[in-house]
């Protein structure tokens, strides 16, 4: 039986949809959210009698949507569901304006060791643009209350490439950022996805998308600003203080197996990628007849397998990656073109690489 070492909780509630969001989210009462947490806890038991949940845990990440919305009584019964100490690393997705010191309290009382806080930028014009609940003070006493409240492990997602975005508000952003000295941060360009507020503006020209090399401008004043902060550019998109990387989100560029549950979670156990439902009926309709609420599954070949080694890995910037012989041919011409480093007997991305990762990377598409 398959041990599971490694859960992702998809929470879908928020306050409102931000303008750039095409993540699963809604909008939940208490009594909504409490059906929600029933039918979780048994997806989370169907997974129980199939697979080896016993283990301790290393890392638990509650992610959404806001799961800070939770109430403190929901996060202790699906917690109780798993075995997991000090050790293991739990996050949870927190949106400022949805917690107080006495909620951060309750989770380091649960255990959960880990913030990752929605900041996005500290431009309070910004905010209100891109739909957040928040103002730039209110983020600010929250990162300083969690502090407080004993975290040590704090990260903070900021965003970039937002339209009218200058490289001077980015600066700023950057400076504030710093200042309250995260142990990880990661970073966002904007991607306008169909579906969106936003997406529909720039269609019908409200909307401009940010010039490409100011993007690219942006993007590498980023890595040398925080580089110089003392942050390690440990994955394309994260920084974090020596010791601080994300354990949880390094599974998936490391191509290990974790569980998914929640509506639309993804999951990646015994050799099989699988997507939910993304529709909370058709979530609820699986679970009555006591079936796994699996939308989409992906049988990956040990030749799959493979390939996502490359997908995924090379987003690691310091681990080198040993090609086997199919892609050593492969390899060696992107080296050739600047793309790749020589490191011992494999490669690692260059800042070519890393600047081009799109056109890089679509070489290991069915090679």
């Amino acid at each position: 039986m398959l041990k599971i070492y490694n859960t992702y909780i998809h929470i879908p509630f928020c306050e409102r949809k931000c303008n750039y969001c095409d993540f699963t989210s809604l909008k939940g009462t208490d009594s909504q959210i409490e059906k929600y947490v029933n039918y979780l806890l048994k997806e989370i038991d169907i997974y129980s009698r199939k697979y080896d949940l016993s283990e301790k845990q290393d890392t638990i990440y509650f992610g959404g949507g806001t799961p800070s919305l939770l109430p403190i009584d929901n996060l202790k019964k699906i917690l109780s569901k798993f075995y997991y100490d000090k050790d293991t690393e739990i996050t949870i997705e927190v949106n400022p304006k949805t917690v107080d010191i006495n909620k951060l309290k309750e989770y380091r009382k649960l255990g959960i060791n880990r913030l990752s806080i929605g900041i996005q930028t500290f431009d309070d014009d910004n905010l209100k643009f891109l739909g957040r609940i928040h103002n730039s003070q209110e983020a600010i006493e929250v990162y300083n209350m969690a502090r407080k409240s004993g975290f040590e492990n704090i990260s903070l997602d900021i965003m970039f490439s937002l339209p009218n975005q200058t490289l001077t508000m980015l600066q700023n952003d950057l400076e504030k950022l710093v200042n309250l000295n995260p142990n990880h941060i990661s970073i966002y360009s904007l991607i306008w996805e169909e579906g969106t507020k936003f997406f529909r503006d720039l269609k019908s020209g409200k909307l401009k998308e940010t010039d490409n090399d100011l993007e690219a401008s942006m993007y590498e004043y980023i890595i040398e600003f925080l580089k110089s902060k003392g942050y390690i550019h440990y994955e394309i998109s994260n920084f974090s203080k020596q010791g601080f990387e994300s354990r949880h989100n390094s599974i998936y560029w490391e191509n290990k197996n974790y569980l998914g549950v929640g509506l639309s979670a993804a999951g990646y156990l015994a050799n099989v990628r699988y997507k939910n439902f993304f529709h909370l009926k058709d979530y609820y309709e699986s679970l009555n007849r006591n079936i796994l609420p699996i939308d989409e599954k992906e049988i990956l070949t040990e030749e799959d397998i493979e390939q996502y080694r490359y997908l995924v890995g090379f987003r690691l910037l310091n681990k080198i990656i040993v090609p086997n012989k199919k892609y050593l041919e492969k390899c060696v011409s992107l080296h050739k073109e600047g793309y790749l480093i020589e490191r011992e007997n494999g490669y690692i991305l260059s800042h070519k690489g890393l600047m081009l990762f799109n056109d890089f990377i679509s070489n290991f598409i069915d090679i």
